[in-house]
């Protein structure tokens, strides 16, 4: 597994944190930047981690916009939370990381709704990353 793939999951992670303890983003990256401080063995992972959410956070709203209105009659609430936090980091690198090509981002973001989530997520994920990145 990549630094960049596994930097991806540990931005999952402090997402989901702040979805599900209901809790900002900004608190919920605080106290992951706390713990990555004491764990000096995962830093290869962490700075891009990092990266992730505080992008998702400076976009939010623009990156929840453009989700709703891609996502075909589905809201954000109405989203699995796994879902929100995967479509969040694949719309923040399709449209904020001039780093990583659409097809990898969207490849990613897929793979982590494979692997996570339930069985209809990763088409879901697909088609609404295709429709976004092939829009702008």
């Amino acid at each position: 597994m990549s630094a960049r793939t596994k930097a991806r999951k540990r931005a999952l992670d402090v997402l989901y944190v702040a979805d599900i303890r209901q809790i900002s983003m900004s608190d919920a990256l605080a106290a992951e930047t706390a713990r990555a401080r004491q764990e000096p063995e995962r830093n290869s992972s962490w700075g891009y981690a990092r990266d992730i959410v505080q992008g998702v956070i400076d976009h939010q709203v623009e990156i929840d916009e453009l989700i709703e209105t891609y996502a075909q009659g589905w809201t954000m609430a109405r989203m699995p939370t796994l879902d929100r936090g995967i479509l969040r980091i694949g719309v923040f690198e399709l449209l904020h990381n001039d780093e990583v090509p659409d097809h990898v981002a969207i490849s990613e973001a897929v793979e982590l709704a494979q692997s996570l989530s339930t069985d209809d997520s990763a088409p879901f994920v697909n088609g609404l990353l295709g429709r976004i990145a092939t829009s702008g």
